[in-house]
C-alpha cells in the first residue's frame, strides 16, 4: 500500500518534491512527530506556510452540516492580512486607526461594485451596512470575501475585529467535498509554536462537529508545507 501511495504522490512532481518524498512516511503520526517530519523535507528559499487539511464526515449539501467560523491560533500564522471596513462615516477613522487599509460607507461599497475591487483579504461590516453590502455578492461572493455574522466579520465592535483579522485571525469553512483547509503558521516557527497552533486548530474543528453529522467525523488530517509532501496526523 505504501508503494502505491508513493507512486501517486510523486508522479509529475518537481525535483525538490521527489527529493523530499524520499523521507516520506505513509503512517499516522502524533502532531509532534508530524512537525518533525516536515523538517526532514528539502527546504526552499522562502519561508513556507504550514497548512492543515481536514477531511470531515459531513454532507456539505446540507446547511445544518456546514462549518464556517473564525479562528485565532495561539501564536498567529506569521502573516498580517489586508482588511477593509464597510461602516458608517462616524466609524471610518476608527477602522483606519485599527489597521484597515480602506474604510467607508455607501460610497465605498459603490466603489467596490463599480471597480470590482477585491485587493484585500477580509471585509468587515457593521450590521446596519449589510443592506447595502448585499449587492456585492457577485463581486465578493466568488472570492469568499462577503462579510458574515458566522465568521465574525459582521460586528458592531469594528476596532477589535479589524485588529484581530489584521493580526492573522482567519475564517475557516468547509468546501463542497467536506474539507477544511487552514494555515497554522510558518516553517520558521519553532516546534512548540507549530504544535500548539495545530492542536488549537484541531480542537476548534472537533468542537464544531455538526449534530447532524453521522459516522466518523474526522476522517483524515494532513499537514504540509507550501512545497512539501503531506504527512498524516492521527485524528485521535
Amino acid at each position: 500500500m505504501a508503494k502505491a501511495v508513493a507512486s501517486v504522490e510523486v508522479a509529475g512532481r518537481s525535483k525538490r518534491y521527489r527529493e523530499s518524498f524520499k523521507t516520506f512516511k505513509p503512517e499516522l503520526m502524533t502532531v509532534e512527530a508530524a512537525v518533525k517530519q516536515l523538517r526532514t523535507f528539502k527546504p526552499t528559499k522562502f519561508d513556507q506556510s504550514v497548512e492543515l487539511i481536514f477531511k470531515l464526515g459531513i454532507d456539505a449539501k446540507h446547511a445544518d452540516q456546514m462549518i464556517r467560523t473564525s479562528v485565532s491560533v495561539p501564536h498567529g500564522i506569521g502573516k498580517s492580512k489586508r482588511v477593509v471596513a464597510m461602516v458608517s462615516e462616524n466609524l471610518v477613522q476608527t477602522a483606519l486607526d485599527a489597521g484597515a487599509i480602506k474604510a467607508g460607507g455607501q460610497s465605498f461599497i459603490e466603489e467596490i461594485e463599480k471597480t470590482n475591487f477585491t485587493d484585500f483579504d477580509v471585509a468587515i461590516a457593521t450590521p446596519d451596512m449589510m443592506r447595502f453590502v448585499g449587492k456585492l455578492g457577485k463581486v465578493l461572493g466568488p472570492k469568499g470575501l462577503m462579510p458574515s455574522p458566522k465568521a465574525g466579520t459582521v460586528t458592531t465592535d469594528v476596532a477589535t475585529a479589524v485588529r484581530e483579522y489584521t493580526a492573522g485571525k482567519m475564517e475557516i469553512r468547509n468546501d463542497a467535498g467536506g474539507n477544511i483547509h487552514s494555515v497554522v503558521g510558518k516553517l520558521s516557527f519553532d516546534d512548540t509554536k507549530l504544535v500548539e497552533n495545530i492542536q488549537a486548530m484541531i480542537s476548534t474543528v472537533r468542537r464544531l462537529k455538526p449534530a447532524a453529522s453521522k459516522g466518523v467525523y474526522m476522517q483524515k488530517i494532513t499537514l504540509k508545507g507550501s512545497m512539501t509532501p503531506a504527512v498524516y496526523v492521527n485524528p485521535e
